[in-house]
């Protein structure tokens, strides 16, 4: 039996840097709807490799690679409140449990990364799952 060259151009390719994971995010986020971007306000995006070790020990994780993103900051109800150096709202994206994930998986590393913006912010600001799958099913 004749084998076929299903290579394509993954040969001399690499996984995404931190910087082009990054250009992921911005995009997958660039495309979810206004109104849901109105929950985060100024939200930055910050690409790990791994959560740090503090997230780690508060979250009980078994593995580093248990943790696929993390949103940190204030909810609507508590953005009215002054706080002396308080931080804008942001949302970790942890490239290798992300690219493990994808490995796993038959999805496209840009669904994965749009499924886990939406899941952050989501869960933070109390969507049910019922409004998550609706949002992402508005992503083009």
């Amino acid at each position: 039996m004749a084998r076929s060259d299903q290579t394509g151009d993954w040969r001399d390719r690499h996984a995404p840097s931190l910087g082009e994971f990054e250009s992921l995010a911005i995009e997958a986020y660039g495309k979810l709807p206004v109104k849901f971007h109105s929950l985060t306000g100024d939200v930055s995006i910050v690409i790990a490799d791994f959560p740090e070790d503090d997230v780690f020990e508060d979250m009980g994780l078994e593995t580093p690679f248990d943790l696929l993103g993390l949103f940190e900051g204030k909810g609507l109800s508590e953005r009215f409140t002054i706080e002396t150096g308080e931080l804008s709202n942001k949302i970790l994206l942890y490239r290798r449990p992300i690219l493990d994930y994808w490995a796993e998986n038959d999805e496209t590393l840009g669904d994965i990364i749009a499924h886990v913006l939406i899941h952050e912010i989501g869960h933070h600001f109390g969507l049910s799952d019922d409004d998550m799958e609706r949002i992402e099913a508005s992503v083009p």
